[in-house]
């Protein structure tokens, strides 16, 4: 197998099923774990992955959003309905850019709301919804990533206040820094941190580690992160020590979650 097709096929290992180890890899394109090694130092010298103990996680943070959209939906959406339920009817909320923001926001139709974004797409979504107000932030557009930015986001985020903030990120550092691997977009999240009374981090499993090489945050600036499995030890620890609340959505008693066929409210 040609080089080429395998670095193709390795990026499309880590974005559909998230980070990997080198002997996945080896056996799923049947080639030495050697060569794995060696396709994954080249891809992330492309700036392509990042690798980490025994493998490689995807650097999805700068993709466009219709690749990042078709990834990890059913994890996306579990954390979404989890985040859903956390919002009461009258309250504000302050959606970031992401395809899990925007997975959040089709959880909120039919809710009496009011709904702060940079994101386009979760503007496309709710602006039919008569039941929510919609607040879409200014700033010049980044046409593939859906989003807006630049210093008219950040003045309009000063003048504004939400109940909730729920936050995207490209990775969770085991210190619990949290990341992105698209500059531009972390002096809007800083902003939207400064406007939200509490901050929730979406998070699924691919982004601890994750990617990113700019810091938005540290743990301490984080009321909540929800995910969809269990967080590594070091990760966790450094976020409780900093008072921050981990929860796995889709748990057993995650009133997010719809619950065994048979149970009031199964789908």
């Amino acid at each position: 197998m040609l080089a080429e097709r395998r670095h193709q096929l390795i990026l499309r290992v880590l974005r559909s099923g998230g980070p990997a180890t080198v002997t996945d890899l080896s056996v799923q394109l049947g080639v030495s774990p050697a060569t794995i090694r060696r396709d994954l130092l080249k891809l992330e010298v492309d700036g392509l992955l990042t690798r980490v103990h025994g493998g490689a996680v995807a650097d999805e943070g700068d993709q466009p959003f219709a690749e990042v959209a078709e990834v990890r939906v059913p994890e996306k959406d579990a954390i979404a309905a989890h985040a859903a339920a956390m919002v009461t009817d009258g309250q504000t909320v302050l959606l970031d850019i992401g395809t899990t923001a925007y997975r959040l926001a089709r959880q909120l139709h039919g809710r009496r709301l009011t709904v702060i974004t940079s994101n386009l797409v979760v503007y496309e979504e709710l602006a039919d919804d008569e039941g929510i107000e919609l607040v879409l932030l200014g700033g010049m557009v980044r046409r593939d990533h859906r989003s807006l930015v630049g210093f008219l986001t950040e003045d309009n985020l000063r003048q504004l206040h939400a109940d909730w903030l729920f936050l995207g990120t490209s990775g969770v550092r085991p210190g619990g820094q949290v990341m992105d691997t698209a500059v531009v977009e972390v002096p809007v999240k800083r902003a939207m941190i400064g406007s939200g009374d509490r901050i929730v981090l979406l998070a699924d499993s691919a982004k601890f580690p994750g990617a990113g090489m700019a810091t938005v945050c540290g743990p301490e600036d984080l009321d909540v992160v929800v995910t969809n499995a269990p967080v590594d030890t070091a990760t966790r620890t450094s976020l409780e020590e900093a008072g921050v609340e981990v929860v796995v959505a889709g748990a057993p008693g995650d009133p997010g979650d719809p619950g065994e066929p048979g149970e009031e409210g199964a789908a």
